[in-house]
């Protein structure tokens, strides 16, 4: 596992921080041992730790060893109470039974493996983050439950954590004879959305996981949807059966599966599966026990609020009447039917409530700052364990919903052009005196518990003087302070990597090489050339003008592309036109050119071209790369 340092480079809480967290337990809803027991029940067995290696053995991939700490109950002053229960549930890991012929494996990754018994073999639902979690994952099945073959594997929606272990499970031979379930449009979201912001969402979900924090009561105790993310090896073997619709069925090895589609709400690409023959519905990730995000802080399309609540109700309506057990592919199970109804209700309600009440606080005027200050969830939501902020927060997924209606701008006209960080913050520094005077009012704020005012004040100075080490180590220290009053383990783990980074420097994966061959292999060929669109330097491109006829060999594909303007537009024609160079290339030799930092002229060379060769090489030039460490918290 990832991490760096000790959780001891951080400070302890401070006196404010201290109270503020054990006054936050009289918020609480009130204890429920229940989820402990049902994150036990039906326990099998596991491996000690959940600790997993790569196949040589010679680096960890996974492991529960160092969340040790959290093996007692009572919170410390550095972690708000209610994340430190969610830390400690989220650490219930092996094989379990949901219900005779249904089976989780979890706490080996960041979701679970769920696996249903056919008459001859298993269905595997969701394949985790890496493929030797996954691969760690089916023998621990088998040493439970027999080696019964893989018949099936169902994505269930198109989010890494839930397909990219996936030859862990199953090889080619096995892929090209076996049905791989995913609902419509999955392998098109699945690679786009890691691809056209790919190196800015990289960077942003280092500080949403905390994947390189220490773990501790003062570093990284949880992801909120589980512990954190292993660091193997990832893969994709594309879909072979699409669902499309919602009441569609299929029939594996003697299971009949129903699929309710719903597109658009924690995933572009997502679907619920119910079991009749079971009586268990499968509610993938929309229905899982916190507040999930609306908007996600490492980056993604904005999620459907409207279309999220809607799916929950239709499958209250579908399915509530058919389910004694319902299952997600994080956390645990619920079972009985009147409480399963009343959780799917209570999550419908919790969606229905952020969408409502924010627009309805827009449509009085109120800006997206200010609706995350105002909103209040009525306390029938907010004293409920399964819908508190330990992932999505009422304060984020508001501006999320209010940006999918109305966009980033408020209306004020004076935030319709504000001066870059840097300028504003020279300007705010100089206007309130100097450094020496914005410091001074820094640290009297800081020592009478008002961090976030901390923060704000000192986020103008940090971009100001970036090489101030009083700056610096001001804003490290209230970034640190509210990382350990946070509820959301992913604002924790922000505002913790923010301290870090501000102490010590930019982090990044380190030595983590991660093959993605797999994705190159099912990558459509127009996502490439969108990828060659989003690498162009427009300003070096604008006054160039070249058109190239590009033949893919191995698929038979034609493209023409023009570079205008600035802009790199393409075609798909059904015969090359007339054009200043033809280029003919296998789809991988395209992946190499538009994912290489280095399109050197040896690999030029060894393209098939007609024409004009130097006119490619100067599209080419105008390819640049993107950074994989570039500062979040500071110029």
């Amino acid at each position: 596992m990832l991490s760096d340092g000790q959780d001891t480079d951080f400070k302890p809480a401070t006196a404010h921080t201290a109270k503020r967290n054990r006054d936050a337990v009289s918020g609480l809803p009130a204890p429920a041992p229940k989820d402990f027991a049902a994150a036990r029940r039906g326990f099998l067995g596991t491996l000690p730790d959940a600790e997993i290696r790569t196949d040589a053995g010679d680096a960890v991939v996974w492991s529960l060893r160092p969340y040790a700490f959290l093996d007692t109950e009572t919170p410390p002053d550095s972690v708000h109470p209610s994340l430190w229960r969610q830390a400690r549930l989220n650490c219930i890991h092996g094989l379990f039974e949901v219900t005779p012929g249904i089976y989780q494996v979890r706490g080996f990754d960041l979701a679970n493996m769920t696996i249903v018994e056919g008459e001859t073999g298993i269905i595997v639902i969701d394949t985790l983050v890496t493929v030797e979690t996954a691969r760690a994952a089916l023998a621990l099945y088998r040493q439970h439950r027999g080696d019964r073959p893989v018949v099936a594997v169902i994505y269930t929606h198109c989010h890494g954590d839930h397909f990219a272990g996936v030859r862990g499970v199953i090889d080619d031979e096995q892929a090209a004879r076996i049905p791989i379930i995913a609902p419509e449009h999955f392998l098109y979201e699945a690679i786009s959305e890691n691809m056209f912001a790919g190196p800015a969402m990289a960077r942003r979900a280092l500080y949403f996981s905390g994947a390189v924090l220490p773990r501790g009561p003062r570093g990284q105790v949880d992801a909120g949807l589980g512990k954190s993310v292993s660091v193997g090896s990832v893969s994709l073997l594309a879909p072979n059966d699409i669902i499309r619709a919602t009441g569609e069925t299929r029939r594996i090895d003697g299971v009949d599966i129903v699929f309710q589609m719903a597109p658009d709400t924690e995933a572009p690409a997502e679907m619920l599966l119910h079991f009749p023959q079971f009586r268990a519905l499968c509610g993938s990730e929309v229905a899982c026990p916190l507040m999930h995000n609306i908007y996600t802080p490492r980056g993604a399309p904005v999620r459907n609020a409207r279309n999220w609540w809607r799916v929950l109700n239709e499958a209250v309506e579908l399915f509530g009447e058919a389910t004694d057990v319902l299952f997600v592919q994080h956390h645990w199970p619920r079972w009985g039917r009147e409480s399963i109804v009343a959780y799917l209700q209570e999550q419908r309600d919790l969606y229905k409530c952020l969408h409502d009440q924010t627009l309805r606080l827009a449509n009085n005027g109120f800006t997206p700052v200010e609706i995350a200050e105002e909103l209040r969830l009525p306390a029938p939501l907010t004293g409920q364990w399964h819908l508190r902020e330990y992932y999505g927060t009422a304060s984020h997924n508001a501006k999320g919903i209010y940006q999918r209606y109305l966009g980033w701008y408020d209306g004020n006209p004076a935030n319709l052009h504000p001066l870059p960080p840097e300028d504003s913050g020279r300007r705010y520094v100089e206007a309130m005196g100097g450094i020496a005077a914005v410091l001074n009012v820094a640290r009297q704020a800081f020592d009478n518990g008002e961090y976030r005012w901390v923060a704000q004040l000192m986020n103008h100075a940090v971009f100001a003087a970036p090489d101030h080490p009083d700056v610096r180590a001001l804003q490290a220290d209230a970034l640190e302070q509210l990382g350990y009053l946070s509820e959301s383990a992913v604002w924790r783990n922000m505002y913790l990597m923010g301290a870090l980074e501000l102490r010590s420097g930019i982090k990044s994966w380190g030595k983590r090489k991660v093959d993605r061959s797999d994705y190159v292999r099912a990558m459509p060929v127009q996502l490439m050339l969108d990828y060659m669109g989003i690498l162009l330097d427009g300003t070096r491109a604008a006054a160039k003008r070249i058109a190239v006829n590009l033949t893919i060999r191995d698929t038979g594909e034609i493209f023409f592309l023009e570079l205008s303007r600035g802009a790199l537009v393409y075609s798909e024609i059904a015969r090359p036109r007339p054009a200043d160079v033809g280029v003919s290339l296998t789809r991988a030799e395209l992946s190499a050119l538009v994912n290489s930092a280095n399109r050197d002229a040896e690999a030029l060379a060894a393209l098939e071209v007609s024409g004009d060769r130097d006119r490619f090489a100067e599209l080419l030039s105008c390819l640049g790369s993107f950074k994989a460490d570039f500062a979040l918290v500071e110029p």
